[in-house]
This record gives structure tokens, C-alpha cells and sequence, in this order.
């Protein structure tokens, strides 16, 4: 089986290299092609490495690791990707290969935080301290921490507390922003109620809501409607810049490094996708 991972290992690679063959059927890395062409960007290099989680005789789960060196005109970046997968077995042979899907509605099934009425909570923003988080832990988990199945909004909550800002509203979970005691509010874990609070909070931390991307600084939040419902399913933070001064963003879930902002190459994608880009406020 092992031997056959590999060779499904270098048949991911060959699908997002520049000039090679690619399997036209896989939409999702069609979607990354296109995109790197608006960007004026192109893969160069890329290498993965794969990690088997479990398997039984007939189902392997397993992780592939990538890593793409790009080039965006004389402008160069590492983008890293996990991608969770299952491939079904017949007498050693690959009979079916798929990633896993994440199931966002976690994410989107939450209840609307209610602003307390705090006194003001003074603070100061670190982006730095925020975006070296973001880069330490985007693919592990920090133990001082409770970790979810999905993880995203869980993450980007750890990368602002390590920026300094301040949690308030326990023990209510409906109120505030915290993690305190093994429990923590809404607005700490799941990506609706963290967009909610975000967009309405007006003590400790607060944010003011962008009308792009562009607009946003390292350190700053993204969040993800990916069906363009209006229940918001995703959160990253902005860790870098790309060569025309576009966000490149950390996130876990399906972990990831660098990738460009618009997530146009997540097989959570869709054409209906709306986002809402915060800028968090340097001081409380």
C-alpha cells in the first residue's frame, strides 16, 4: 500500500507544477491553475511528503504535506497545504482516492453573541506577536488549549489572544470573547459567532469591518461564507503579503500556510462565496 501512496503522492505533484500533465477532472487544482495565471504567479518547485494516519485492509486515511515555491513576477514565497485523504483499496490496488471534506456546520450553527455591557478594556495589538502564532502553530496544536474537529476559528482566536488582545464575557458563552476553565464562548470557537462579534463589539477586542482585502494589514482576519448564505463557515488570518500587496493568510482545519487569501483553491469553494475582512484595532 505504501508504494502505492507514493506513486498517488507524485501524481498530486505532477497535477500543480508548472508544465505538467494535469488531470482535467480535479477541479480544485483547475481552480488553483486559473488563479495563479491572474495572479501572474506559477509554481516552480513543489515536493510533498505523506503520512498515514490509519488503515485497515481495504481503506487507508492518510495526509499529504505540500509545499509550492512561487514565483509572482521577482517575488518569491513558500505556500504549505495539508490535505486529508482516503483511498479505497481492491488487492493492493487503488480502486478510489478522495480528499476529505471538512464539515463546517460547527461553524455556521451557532448563537448570536450578546454585547455586555463592559467597562472599556485597554489594550495594545502586537500584529507581529499574532502572525509569529499564526506561523509557530499553523500546522500543530498548542496544548494549552482545547483543540475542535474544526479548528479554524479556535486558531485565529489563540493568534489574536497572543497579539494581547483581551478576553472578556466569561462565564456566559453567549457574551464576549474568551477561553477560560475548559470552556469558552461562541465567539472563541466558531466562525459565525466570531464574525458577529467582531463586526458589533465596542469593548476589548474590537475590529473594524474593510470593504477588500487589500485593505487589510498582517494580523487581520478574513471570514468565509462559503456557500453565500450568510452563515459564515471559515476564519484566517492575514501572515504576509504577496508581490501586489494582497493578503496570504494561516488557517487550520485543512491546515495551511501562505495560501492567497481568496480560497478559490479549497474544495469548499463555491461560485456563491462572500467574505467579510476585519481590521483589528491596534488599540482597545
Amino acid at each position: 500500500m505504501e508504494s502505492q501512496l507514493q506513486k498517488l503522492l507524485q501524481n498530486r505533484l505532477e497535477q500543480v507544477v508548472e508544465n505538467e500533465q494535469r488531470n482535467a477532472s480535479d477541479e480544485k487544482w483547475e481552480r488553483k491553475k486559473k488563479l495563479l495565471e491572474r495572479r501572474n504567479a506559477k509554481i516552480v518547485k513543489a515536493k510533498g511528503e505523506g503520512k498515514i494516519i490509519h488503515q485497515t485492509d481495504r481503506e487507508v486515511f492518510y495526509t499529504l504535506h505540500f509545499q509550492y515555491l512561487i514565483k509572482q513576477n521577482r517575488f518569491f514565497y513558500i505556500e504549505e497545504e495539508i490535505e486529508h485523504r482516503k483511498a479505497n483499496f481492491l488487492d493492493q490496488t487503488v480502486i478510489k482516492d478522495d480528499e476529505i471534506i471538512p464539515s463546517w456546520e460547527n461553524e455556521r450553527s451557532s448563537i448570536e453573541p450578546m454585547e455586555d455591557a463592559g467597562e472599556r478594556v485597554g489594550y495594545e495589538y502586537n500584529r507581529l506577536k499574532a502572525v509569529q502564532y499564526a506561523e509557530r502553530w499553523w500546522n500543530s496544536y498548542n496544548p494549552a488549549y482545547q483543540k475542535f474537529q474544526v479548528d479554524c476559528t479556535n486558531f485565529i482566536s489563540q493568534c489574536l489572544k497572543a497579539g494581547g488582545a483581551p478576553m472578556r464575557g466569561y462565564p456566559n458563552r453567549s457574551q464576549g470573547w474568551w477561553m477560560q476553565n475548559g470552556s469558552w464562548s461562541y465567539s472563541w470557537s466558531v466562525a459565525n459567532s466570531l464574525r458577529l462579534y467582531l463586526s458589533q463589539s465596542k469593548t476589548g477586542l474590537k475590529a473594524n469591518e474593510v470593504r477588500n482585502a487589500a485593505e487589510l494589514q498582517l494580523g487581520d482576519v478574513i471570514c468565509y461564507d462559503f456557500e453565500g448564505d450568510g452563515r459564515f463557515d471559515h476564519t484566517t488570518i492575514v501572515t504576509a503579503k504577496d508581490a501586489y500587496g494582497m493578503p496570504l493568510v494561516n488557517a487550520h482545519t485543512s491546515n495551511s500556510r501562505m495560501r492567497y487569501w481568496s480560497y478559490e483553491d479549497s474544495t469548499a469553494y463555491t461560485s456563491n462565496i462572500q467574505y467579510r475582512f476585519f481590521a483589528i484595532d491596534d488599540r482597545g
